[in-house]
């Protein structure tokens, strides 16, 4: 089967959408299949790094399209949607056209999918109206109403869309997306595991102290000033891992916390199984990817009952779900598991069971399953 990815963000970017392609282009080729990826390019102007032809750093073509830096957030780049989405599907001749968090870039690929008579399934992942009313603060309202109608406009055009959550699921349900199904995210378990975890890591971070971990973007969204009651705790040390445009104001609103910065790899994986408890505080996670992680770690999770937090963590059992905004819910459920090692251990113990058959093989093959169907279900063939 030949797969067209078309992503709103692609690596060396570190966010969801970008590291679901890559799972979902890995798998793609293991099990017989031909990805290519459409992707913003990662330069530092509007046409650097741009691809035509398309590159294989990854052992599959990624084209590359021109893209420029979201204004106040540089580290994102925003699609400059042109002929080169349409020329790749052309060429490559895709069975079915996969759309990553469709916005721009996916509003032009399913555009062109639909020209070619290629069926498109959408996997939503990037909740729009949640960022307009983040972002928009002086037209939260329209800017949220936008945000849907675009959704719905691209979503409603594909043969499936592919949700990552209840929540979410529920939310576009609402908002009238016709075609839609459920289809979570996997979680490495060989890479992120207990067995990581560090002594000596553990006392540079915070001697004799409880560590409470936050990883993910320090952007606005993500709400990671709501930790601050958490850093008082006494006996508790606040480390915090990633980038991002909201880092200056952090560090300054959270003097008492560790800031690591952006990891990656082993030592990503390392610092997870070297916490006591992963807290997060962010409402408008579509899944949470980093909860994920954090359980097959071996971690006890603090987070917001709202969105795919809802799915992933079972109150009393693998953590704690608080009211969205409550500072004062997150300081008393981190209390809670920093005053007890056997609540820690337990709840850790049964996160990383409720999350290690999870792999991304199985959640690729279901993704593969959507593909055929897809396929089938708009007349064609979907092939060996």
């Amino acid at each position: 089967m030949r797969v067209v990815v078309v992503a709103e963000s692609f690596a060396p970017q570190l966010n969801g959408v970008a590291h679901s392609v890559l799972r979902v282009a890995e798998h793609l080729r293991a099990r017989g299949h031909v990805p290519l990826v459409v992707a913003p390019a990662p330069g530092a102007t509007g046409g650097e790094g741009a691809s035509p032809q398309g590159e294989r750093p990854y052992g599959y073509e990624v084209v590359r399209v021109p893209s420029v830096p979201l204004p106040g957030y540089p580290e994102v780049r925003v699609a400059l949607p042109g002929r080169r989405v349409a020329d790749a599907i052309a060429r490559h001749r895709p069975h079915v056209v996969h759309l990553a968090g469709p916005l721009a870039l996916g509003a032009a690929g399913g555009a062109a999918a639909g020209r070619a008579g290629v069926p498109v399934v959408a996997v939503f992942q990037t909740d729009l109206a949640a960022y307009a009313r983040t972002y928009l603060p002086v037209a939260r309202a329209a800017g949220a109403r936008l945000a849907w109608w675009w959704l719905r406009r691209v979503h409603t055009a594909a043969a499936r869309t592919l949700a990552p959550s209840r929540a979410s699921l529920d939310a576009l349900r609402d908002q009238g997306v016709p075609r839609l199904h459920l289809w979570p995210r996997g979680v490495d378990c060989v890479r992120f595991h207990p067995r990581h975890r560090d002594e000596a890591l553990r006392r540079r971070l915070g001697p004799g102290q409880v560590l409470v971990g936050y990883v993910g973007r320090l952007a606005v969204e993500k709400r990671v000033e709501h930790l601050a009651q958490v850093a008082r705790i006494p006996g508790v040390r606040l480390v915090v891992v990633g980038d991002g445009p909201c880092r200056a104001r952090l560090e300054a609103a959270l003097p008492h916390a560790v800031f690591l910065g952006r990891r990656t790899g082993h030592d990503l994986a390392r610092l997870y199984a070297s916490f006591d408890v992963f807290a997060h505080a962010g409402p408008y996670e579509t899944f949470g990817q980093t909860l994920q992680e954090a359980m097959a770690s071996g971690l006890p999770v603090v987070a917001p009952a709202a969105g795919g937090p809802l799915d992933l963590v079972r109150p009393e059992r693998t953590g704690f779900l608080v009211p969205p905004h409550d500072e004062g819910g997150l300081r008393q459920a981190v209390e809670r598991l920093a005053d007890s090692g056997a609540l820690r251990t337990a709840f850790g113990r049964a996160g990383r069971a409720d999350v290690v058959e999870r792999s991304w093989e199985a959640v690729g093959d279901r993704l593969i399953d959507h593909y055929r169907r897809a396929i089938v279900e708009t007349g064609g063939f979907a092939g060996p």
